[in-house]
């Protein structure tokens, strides 16, 4: 699976980004960063020169550790060998390490005083990020150097992917792929039919009688993902009453869940469960097999998730099924945030330690995976678009979920936001029961917002969490 700060993970498990978050428009910046440094704190020097910006030594090696989830590790053996051919590395190699287990494999490293040049710290074992903040190399001289096309990194980024790693004021982990977070469809299928593509939660009702008279659901779910639907109200929620609601959710203050707009989406989700427009018995149904239910059986109309779906369920889509995407939907049409606001999140977090033999290589590497030829070849082979720019046709490489990914983007430009608590805290596990009971149309919208209170507030008072305020 992947992820969602609110789901199983799919990400957590299968691209696996630990807590993340985007600059929002409304109220929210970035942390300051550290001015720009040079190739690491440790290490041999090299020469830094224009095609050498960190000092990469020559004839040393670079030690790549990469998670070994649903991007697999090619895309970063790729830009090693584009790496190991720059002009001004004079004989530097790399060698890339797949891992499953990222924190069990490399804690006992970080203690040791041996670790790796370059992390993807994703995954289900991912190292916590408290433990390992003050080892991080800051990584935005990274950004502040030229791609291998001469244009400055920065430039060239979506905005707002510094805040997904940047704890404490330190940016430290810098996260390549870039998630959008909407509501997937058919587009062949609601074009048959003559559906609209819903505007709002106004619209749901009327669109679930419409599936309903078909034999189809407007929603399912599985039981690992029921979370997704959080990811959803709460989304929506934030993008109808913008940093209203999602300042009280991030830092955990009481009451945050009965914030008027959450309830009001709650409530008619509730009435839309009530109505059997979301198909009975997710709770006891594998998700990617709830998910074939929606993109090959057809046998419901919408599926919130982040973009990895597509990749994900490739070989279990209906032949003309034309995925498309939407953002998450407000609560009708008084929103107070911009047009086109939505989530969507840089993941797949890579770390470069102090401590570590070469530093510079590990950030060299993170340069070459940031040029316009490496991030194109990963948009093209993964179905998914990185943190940089301008990588993706107009065609979408053939794939209709990916222009959608590339037109939501762009439409929402610097508004967008995700949410960090639930990952920050590890609160899904516990949240998935509850949520697979709310669908499962089990609980009454005052009994799924007091849980969800009660968990919330479980985590706010006790004192052996450390607490980080989200602004």
């Amino acid at each position: 699976m992947e992820i969602q700060t609110t789901s199983i993970s799919r990400r957590n498990l299968l691209r696996g980004a630990a807590a993340t978050a985007l600059l929002l428009p409304f109220g929210m910046s970035l942390a300051s960063c550290a001015a720009p440094g040079g190739g690491g704190t440790a290490g041999p020097k090299g020469e830094i020169t224009a095609d050498n910006p960190f000092g990469v030594a020559a004839n040393t090696t670079v030690d790549a550790v990469i998670f070994n989830g649903g991007y697999g590790v090619d895309y970063v053996e790729n830009a090693a060998k584009l790496m190991e051919k720059s002009k001004g590395l004079d004989g530097v190699t790399v060698k890339v390490s797949p891992s499953t287990k990222i924190a069990t494999e490399l804690q006992p490293r970080f203690v040791g005083g041996t670790p790796p040049d370059l992390i993807d710290n994703s995954g289900a074992n991912s190292i916590g990020w408290n433990t390992i903040i003050d080892q991080l190399e800051d990584l935005t001289s990274v950004i502040d150097s030229e791609n291998l096309e001469g244009e400055k990194i920065r430039d060239t980024l979506y905005g707002g992917v510094e805040a997904p790693g940047t704890f404490d004021g330190k940016f430290v982990a810098l996260n390549y792929v870039m998630t959008v977070y909407g509501l997937w469809y058919s587009s062949s299928l609601f074009e048959e039919n003559g559906w609209t593509v819903p505007t709002s939660w106004q619209d749901l009702k009327a669109l679930g009688e419409a599936a309903k008279a078909q034999g189809k659901f407007l929603f399912l779910w599985g039981k690992e993902a029921a979370t997704y639907y959080q990811t959803m109200v709460v989304d929506s929620a934030v993008i109808q009453g913008g940093d209203d609601v999602r300042l009280p959710l991030e830092n955990l203050e009481e009451g945050c869940w009965s914030n008027p707009v959450i309830q009001e989406i709650l409530t008619i989700f509730h009435d839309l469960i009530a109505s059997g427009y979301v198909k009975p018995g997710g709770s006891g149904t594998q998700f990617t097999e709830a998910q074939s239910q929606w993109s090959n059986k057809q046998e419901a109309l919408l599926y919130p998730s982040g973009s990895w779906i597509e990749n994900e369920m490739k070989s279990q889509t209906k032949d003309g099924f034309a995925m498309k995407g939407i953002a998450e939907l407000p609560l009708d049409g008084s929103q107070t945030t911009p047009a086109g606001t939505m989530r969507a999140e840089a993941g797949e977090p890579f770390v470069v330690p102090s401590k570590a033999k070469n530093p510079a290589g590990g950030k060299e590497l993170l340069r070459t995976m940031l040029s316009k030829e490496s991030a194109t070849a990963f948009a093209k082979e993964k179905l998914a678009p990185t943190i940089v720019k301008g990588t993706v046709p107009e065609d979408g490489f053939g794939s209709t979920a990916l222009v959608s990914q590339s037109e939501l983007l762009a439409t929402a430009g610097e508004n967008v936001f995700t949410i960090k608590s639930f990952n920050l805290y590890g609160m899904n596990s516990d949240q998935l029961p509850i949520w697979n009971s709310f669908l499962d149309g089990k609980m009454t919208v005052a009994e799924i917002t007091q849980q969800l209170q009660d968990l919330t507030d479980k985590i706010r008072e006790d004192d052996s969490v450390n607490k980080i305020e989200i602004k």
